[in-house]
């Protein structure tokens, strides 16, 4: 049905990479998510006063949050859609992850109010009132909430969409909520124990989980997740095919949102290479990263001496040198400014964002592994693997 739906109302909607298409995707999964969680709440919440189950009524109360996280979800999507302008060059794609925060948030405030209810309901227990009816409309609730967990989640993969994976780990969490009720409404006559509040306690301690999950997530976000390496992978070895390239090194990728990938690098060249020919090759290397990988891309030249037999004695040195040290470390931009009394050994050294050492002890430490009979000093530069 949502399939149907999809390609009924989304022009193009095979076209997974446009914006347009994402954000009228999103858009009619939000108004599908309002009708369906809006009728959930509705019936739930009048099964739940009749049959006096704050567990059931919370159940309702949770459906009717997922409604308002459906709303922000559509002004979020609107909002994403809009192009880049003077204030966000790099657009406004961010938008889904802060409407991501703001449901997280929501989420929170459920889970305390919950938890606070179904204690209050633990020291005081109502009535036991076993109805077939609330067991069939529980049935009901899960079944519709399993479903819109699968295209949601379907949707999210198809789409690369943060805000839909969101939407999907809710509804996931609500079956698990609503299966915790269903199993106390079937239980507390056998046992002749009202376990409402107690199954209350779990439902709450579920949605806090998958809030703390999400939030997680959205903070992560936002400070800078390492790229994914596979991603990586492919550009640095889709540059590397270049037959004016030699090397790559400080790859960084910053993401501002789905499909809004910009990156930079360094790509070593030949120094003897005609330079206009390699900005060239540069220039087309650029525009094809972007149509395949979607990411705009950046390259710095690096130029290198190619077969200059000093330069590749010390860079042999330094290598050796460095593997001795550590096989962790890892170097580039190796160059030599050789004078008649000692030579400089220049380079960037890429260490792990764990490295205890200091630059002065990694110094030191480079230098008892090399044996030369010049004096040379080195020139060295932290690095860390942003990608």
């Amino acid at each position: 049905m949502i399939s149907y739906l999809i390609n009924k109302f989304v022009p193009n909607a095979q076209d997974t990479k446009n914006q347009q298409v994402r954000s009228q995707v999103g858009r009619l999964c939000g108004w599908i998510g309002i009708f369906n969680n809006i009728l959930l709440f509705l019936i739930k919440f009048m099964i739940g006063t009749v049959v006096q189950s704050v567990s059931i009524q919370a159940d309702a109360i949770n459906n009717l949050t997922d409604a308002i996280s459906n709303i922000i979800s559509i002004i979020s999507f609107r909002i994403s859609n809009k192009p880049a302008d003077a204030s966000h060059p790099y657009g406004h794609q961010r938008t889904e992850t802060i409407a991501s925060m703001f449901v997280g948030l929501i989420i929170v405030v459920l889970g305390f109010e919950l938890a606070k209810e179904s204690f209050t309901k633990i020291i005081h227990p109502g009535v036991i009132d076993f109805r077939w009816v609330t067991i069939f409309i529980l049935c009901i609730s899960i079944a519709m909430k399993l479903w819109m967990y699968s295209y949601n989640k379907a949707l999210s993969k198809k789409y690369e969409s943060s805000l839909l994976e969101a939407t999907a780990l809710d509804s996931i969490s609500d079956v698990l909520g609503t299966t915790a009720v269903l199993i106390s409404t079937i239980l507390s006559p056998i046992f002749h124990f009202n376990l409402d509040g107690y199954m209350g306690v779990i439902v709450s301690v579920i949605i806090l989980i998958n809030a703390y999950n999400l939030i997680k997530d959205v903070i992560n976000s936002l400070l800078g997740m390492a790229p994914d390496e596979q991603l990586v992978k492919d550009i640095k070895a889709f540059i590397l095919q270049s037959n004016q390239v030699l090397g790559v090194h400080d790859f960084i990728v910053h993401n501002y949102g789905p499909n809004r990938n910009f990156a930079s690098a360094h790509v070593e060249v030949n120094s003897q290479n005609d330079i206009f020919e390699i900005h060239d090759e540069i220039d087309n290397i650029e525009r094809q990263v972007k149509d395949k990988f979607q990411v705009e891309l950046v390259l710095h030249m690096d130029p290198v001496k190619v077969n200059d037999p000093e330069t590749d004695e010390y860079k042999a040195i330094v290598s050796k040198a460095i593997k001795e040290c550590n096989e962790q470390w890892q170097f580039h931009d190796f160059r030599i400014v050789s004078g008649p009394t000692h030579v400089n050994l220049v380079f960037d050294l890429v260490v792990p964002f764990d490295e205890k050492k200091t630059k002065q002890e990694i110094e030191q430490e480079i230098m008892s592994h090399i044996n030369v009979s010049k004096e040379v000093y080195l020139v060295i530069t932290i690095d860390y693997p942003f990608a």
